[in-house]
Order: C-alpha cells, then structure tokens, then sequence
C-alpha cells in the first residue's frame, strides 16, 4: 500500500489576509459594560386558594389524615401537558406508602375524580397514581431525596398547605 502524499497548500477555509486591526479604545476610555438580562426567578407565588379543585382538596386531607409527611403540592398548570397539579408527600414505610394509595385511590373516587390508577413496584418506596388533572407521588425520604422531583418541577407554582386545608 502506497503512503499518503504530504500536501504543502493551504488549507481550505484559512483567511489569507490579516484581519483588520481592532479599534483603539485607549482615547476614549473603557468600554460600557452591559448588563446580563434579569433571570426571572421561578414562580413559587401561592396558587389562589379559590381555584383549587374540590378533589384536590380532598386528596391533601386524606394525605394529611394518613399522616403523611412533607405534603407539597405543585401547580404545574401550562408547564406540563400530564397534569395541572402534583402532589407529592412522604410515607414513612412501605405499608404506609400502602395505606396512603388505597386511602387517596377511595377518596378520589369519591369526590368524584376519574382516578386512571395507581402503580408501585414492591420495595421501590414509590407510588405513582393517576387521576387525570392531577398526579400523586408517593414516597419513602431516601426515594424523595434520591430523584428530587421538586427541583425538577421547581418552575411550577408552590401551594401553600395551610390553603388547601382551610378550603
């Protein structure tokens, strides 16, 4: 096999005059720095508490009731195409995370929510449930702090649980 011949021409693309020299800036002084546009900070404004739907309600005082830890509730609204709330708590076992199902899956159903369902694997320390304008995330605290939903959805609207429980 012959070897590749050694080519002395330019490469394709290099600039074969100088560029033009920069503007002298020493006589009319440093140049005006710009300022970076603001970075809106997320909206974590509480959700006005007269638009909570009633089974939204209803699901955070079962929750509540349960003694389920850490309730937060998310108002994801045009950030999500899924669901228009997220509602996620703590349960401190795996029968907890149980009870806490089964108890949001009879309250749901009667407040009259479409309820799609519910899914766990065994020993995960998740529970996912369905019901159409909203999704509920159940977990055990090293499941929560190991996928951080809340940072994932930071950009949704925080509301407050005082609220909901007042409704």
């Amino acid at each position: 096999m012959p070897a590749p011949r050694k080519t002395t021409a330019p490469r394709r693309g290099t600039p074969t005059r100088k560029p033009p020299a920069a503007p002298n800036r020493a006589k009319a002084g440093p140049a005006p720095r710009r300022r970076a546009p603001a970075k809106s900070a997320p909206s974590l404004a509480p959700a006005a508490p007269e638009r909570l739907p009633a089974d939204l309600v209803a699901a955070v005082r079962a929750l509540d009731a349960k003694k389920a830890e850490d309730i937060r509730v998310l108002q994801l609204g045009s950030l999500s195409s899924v669901a228009d709330y997220y509602i996620l708590a703590t349960g401190t076992s795996e029968p907890h995370l149980r009870a806490l199902r089964f108890e949001l899956d009879k309250v749901l159903t009667e407040a009259g929510a479409r309820v799609r369902g519910s899914e766990a694997q065994r020993d995960s320390g998740w529970v996912v449930g369905d019901a159409v304008d909203m999704r509920f995330h159940l977990f055990r605290p090293e499941t929560r702090a190991a996928f951080r939903l809340e940072a994932l959805w930071k950009d949704g609207r925080n509301v407050p649980l005082a609220d909901i429980l007042s409704a």
